[in-house]
C-alpha cells in the first residue's frame, strides 16, 4: 500500500491524516494544538506539527506529504531565515488603517485588477504596511516574506535558522492570490515594496502536481495551499459548487475557470489548488458564535442545537447580527454584535438559539450572493466545517440559502485536499477519489429569514459607516 499525507495547519491546530493513494481511505491520523491569539510565534506551529505528525505514527512509511494552512498570516524572516516577530493572523484587525492606506494610495479598482483582491486587514500586504508603520526596525530587517504553509513547507524540507536558504522557500497560487501582491501574472513588486517599504525574497509559486521537494526522509513534497483552496479540493469541487466551511471564519468558495475581480473588495479573486480560479467571500464571526451563544445559554452543543430546532424559522423576531469581533464582510473592523426585535414574547432560550445559527449563515448566504453578482453560478452547497455536523445548522442552512445544501460525511477536507495533492504530485494525476456524503442535497428555503436578516444587518452598518 502506496500511503500519503495531508496537514491542515489551521489557526486552532495541526491535523495530519495518512490516506492509501489508490482510494483516498484514511489509514491513520494524528493532531495537535495551536496556542490562541491573533498573533503567533511560527516555532508553535512547527512544534504542533511534529507533535501532530507522532500522533498519526510518523512518515516514515509515506511516500509523499503536502501541507495545506491558514492563509494571509505574515511570517517575516531576517537574513538568516530567523522569524523577526511573531505572525500576526489573518483575524489580527490591528492592521485595518493599513489597509485603507493602501487602497487609498493604489485605488480599489487598480487593486482588483491587479491582483484580484482588495485589501482589507486580513491579508498580508496590510500586516506588512504595518509592520512598516508600526515597527519600522523590525521591518527594515525583513528579507523574506513567507506565509504559514510556505514557512511550514520549508522546514519540513529540511530548512531553517540551521540550513536558512531562504531561495528555497515555495507557495502555490492559492496561498500567493491571498496576499495582495500576486496576480495572474505573478508577484507585483511594486505592491509589495508599497507595503512592506522595500523589496524582499517571496517563496517561488508551483504549480498543481509539482513538487516543492523532499523531507530528508526522502517522501515527495507537494506544493502544499491555502486552506480554502484544501477544502475545495478535498471536496473535488468543480463549477456550480459553492463550498461554505463554518469554522473559526466562515468562507464562501467556488470553483470557476475564469479569475473574477471585484472592485469594491466583498469577493477575493483568489486561485485554487488546481489551476483554475476561487472566489471568496470570508466572515469573522462563524462557529465561535454558536460557542457564544451556548455559554451564554449554559447549554452543550447538542443541547444548544436541540433549542434551536424548538424554535420557529425567524426565532419569533428575534435578530442576531453576530459582528462579535468585528467583520470582514461587510469590511467593518470595529463593529460588534446586536441583538434586534426582542419583546418580552419572544425572549426565550429557543429564540436565541435559533438567531444565533441564522444569524451566523445568513452572513455567509449573503456571501454567496456577493459572488453570484460576479456571474458565478450557484447551483449546489456543500457545508463542511465542525459546525456543520450540528444538526441545527444543517437544518437551518437548508431554510437560509436558496439552492439545495448537501453536507459531505464528517472529514478534514483541509488535510483531505493536501493529501489529494500529494497523491497527485507522486502520480503526476489528481486522484479520482469518491466523496461520502451524510446529509443529500435539501432545500426548504424560507425567505423570511433573510429578509429580517438583510434588513437589521443594513441598519447597523449604517450606523457604523
Amino acid at each position: 500500500m502506496t500511503l500519503v499525507a495531508g496537514v491542515d495547519s489551521s489557526t486552532q491546530s495541526c491535523k495530519v491524516v495518512i490516506l492509501d493513494a489508490d482510494t483516498g481511505l484514511l489509514v491513520r491520523e494524528g493532531r495537535a494544538s495551536h496556542p490562541d491569539g491573533t498573533e503567533v510565534d511560527p516555532e508553535a506551529w512547527w512544534h504542533a506539527l511534529q507533535a501532530a505528525i507522532a500522533d498519526a505514527g510518523g512518515l516514515d512509511d509515506v511516500a509523499a506529504v503536502a501541507i495545506a494552512g491558514q492563509q494571509h498570516g505574515m511570517v517575516a524572516l531576517d537574513a538568516q531565515g530567523r522569524v523577526i516577530r511573531p505572525a500576526l493572523l489573518w483575524n489580527d484587525t490591528r492592521s485595518a488603517q493599513a489597509a485603507a492606506d493602501l487602497v487609498r494610495e493604489v485605488g480599489a479598482e487598480a487593486y482588483a485588477a491587479r491582483t484580484g483582491v482588495v485589501p482589507v486587514a486580513s491579508f498580508t500586504a496590510s500586516k506588512l504596511r504595518w509592520l512598516r508603520d508600526a515597527e519600522p526596525e523590525n521591518a527594515a530587517r525583513v528579507a523574506a516574506v513567507a506565509l504559514p504553509h510556505d514557512w511550514l513547507t520549508w522546514r519540513l524540507r529540511g530548512f531553517g535558522p540551521d540550513r536558512p536558504d531562504l531561495d528555497e522557500l515555495t507557495t502555490d497560487r492559492s496561498d500567493a492570490s491571498g496576499t495582495a501582491y500576486w496576480g495572474a501574472d505573478g508577484y507585483d513588486r511594486d505592491l509589495l515594496a508599497r507595503a512592506l517599504g522595500h523589496d524582499a525574497i517571496l517563496p517561488r509559486v508551483i504549480g498543481p502536481g509539482q513538487s516543492a521537494g523532499t523531507t530528508p526522509g526522502g517522501a515527495v513534497v507537494g506544493a502544499g495551499a491555502g486552506d480554502n483552496a484544501g477544502a475545495a479540493l478535498g471536496l473535488d469541487a468543480a463549477p456550480g459548487d459553492v463550498g461554505v466551511s463554518i469554522g473559526t471564519s466562515g468562507t464562501v468558495f467556488a470553483v470557476t475557470e475564469a479569475p473574477v475581480a471585484d472592485p469594491t473588495g466583498t469577493v477575493a479573486g483568489f486561485a485554487d489548488a488546481a489551476g483554475a480560479w476561487l472566489p471568496l467571500v470570508a466572515t469573522l464571526n462563524a462557529a465561535r458564535v454558536l460557542d457564544a451563544t451556548a455559554r451564554l445559554l449554559g447549554v452543550s452543543h447538542d443541547q444548544f442545537a436541540a433549542l434551536a430546532l424548538e424554535a420557529e424559522p425567524g426565532a419569533g423576531g428575534v435578530v442576531l447580527v453576530p459582528w462579535f469581533e468585528g467583520e470582514r464582510t461587510p469590511n467593518l473592523p470595529t463593529a460588534r454584535a446586536s441583538l434586534a426585535g426582542l419583546s418580552l414574547g419572544n425572549t426565550t432560550r429557543e429564540n436565541l438559539a435559533r438567531a444565533a445559527v441564522e444569524g451566523m449563515l445568513a452572513g455567509l448566504a449573503t456571501g454567496m450572493d456577493a459572488i453570484r453578482t460576479l456571474g458565478v453560478t450557484a447551483e449546489r452547497v456543500l457545508l463542511v466545517g465542525g459546525a456543520a455536523r450540528s444538526a441545527a445548522v444543517s437544518t437551518i442552512a437548508a431554510q437560509v440559502f436558496d439552492v439545495p445544501v448537501a453536507v459531505p460525511a464528517p472529514g478534514e477536507y483541509v488535510a483531505l485536499g493536501a493529501a489529494r495533492q500529494a497523491a497527485w504530485t507522486l502520480r503526476g494525476e489528481r486522484p479520482a477519489w469518491g466523496i461520502a456524503w451524510e446529509r443529500d442535497a435539501a432545500s426548504d428555503p424560507r425567505p423570511e429569514i433573510r429578509e429580517a436578516y438583510d434588513r437589521v444587518a443594513a441598519q447597523r452598518a449604517a450606523e457604523l459607516a
